[in-house]
């Protein structure tokens, strides 16, 4: 046999020994571990929280690349007894690399509540979107916490070239006609907001009539800005509430109560 042809066997023989050897291409796709989370964390909120007067819950966003801050972020909630879950405003990764969904899926279980995690732009990047698929499930869904219903929606339209509706009208209208009669209030959450580059503007104000529609909007939740906000963008007195990134050691902590609600950021 040819020496040179015997090493190239040796080599591969080598390599492919072990499946664990194998460095996939970090686009590849492949998830090991836990998926399909959001739908997991649902019912275990839906379960926790059913029939509860007072919720309460965390609100980080933009965890990309901060993987320490994340850590300090878990072990400090973790701390706490007073939290029902915590709500996760997108951009979980930063270049839609598999790895990156992996490792911030592992970090976040790690937290003693459940956790539910939004669609980021960052997230759709590369093969991103199909990965967030796979490890959390679809960009639109919803979900009751006590007698608030929590609306999550995709509205990254630019990384979608409008090429498919987003928000999701359809969605939005199929969530109005809900018949659930212990759904008393709602909130909004999305990474982007109305105005945002990455938000379809030419929808913007029907966006906001529309959800003003639904039962007695409390206000409405947003990332991506990487900074704290409490803005009324429409004037209307709809609040929308935006989550720094995790880099600035903050969240917001909301308390739902029979009349009104608190909120606060705190530090970590």
């Amino acid at each position: 046999m040819n020496r040179y042809l015997y090493i190239l066997l040796i080599i591969f023989a080598a390599v492919f020994h072990s499946c664990d050897m194998i460095e996939y291409h970090p686009y590849d796709g492949r998830v090991s571990g836990e998926k399909n989370i959001n739908a997991k964390n649902i019912k275990r909120i839906e379960e926790s929280c059913k029939g509860k007067k007072t919720i309460r819950f965390a609100v980080i966003s933009d965890t990309q690349r901060w993987y320490d801050e994340t850590e300090s972020f878990v072990k400090a909630l973790n701390k706490r007894n007073d939290i029902d879950f915590v709500i996760h405003g997108g951009d979980i990764s930063d270049f839609g690399l598999t790895k990156e969904f992996i490792w911030m899926r592992d970090i976040m279980n790690k937290l003693d509540v459940p956790y539910i995690v939004l669609l980021g732009n960052h997230d759709c990047l590369a093969n991103g979107y199909d990965v967030f698929n796979t490890v959390f499930g679809e960009p639109n869904y919803s979900f009751l916490a006590g007698d608030t219903k929590f609306i999550c929606l995709n509205t990254n339209a630019l990384e979608f070239d409008y090429s498919r509706p987003v928000p999701d009208f359809k969605f939005i209208e199929e969530e109005y006609n809900d018949p659930r009669e212990e759904y008393k209030k709602t909130i909004f959450a999305m990474h982007v907001r109305p105005f945002s580059e990455q938000f379809n503007n030419n929808v913007a104000n029907v966006f906001q009539r529309y959800i003003k529609e639904f039962r007695q909007l409390q206000f409405c939740l947003n990332g991506h800005d990487h900074q704290i906000t409490a803005d009324d963008l429409f004037e209307d007195g709809i609040i929308y509430y935006g989550s720094s990134n995790i880099e600035k050691r903050k969240y917001l902590l909301f308390t739902l109560k029979p009349e009104g609600y608190d909120y606060e950021i705190v530090g970590f």
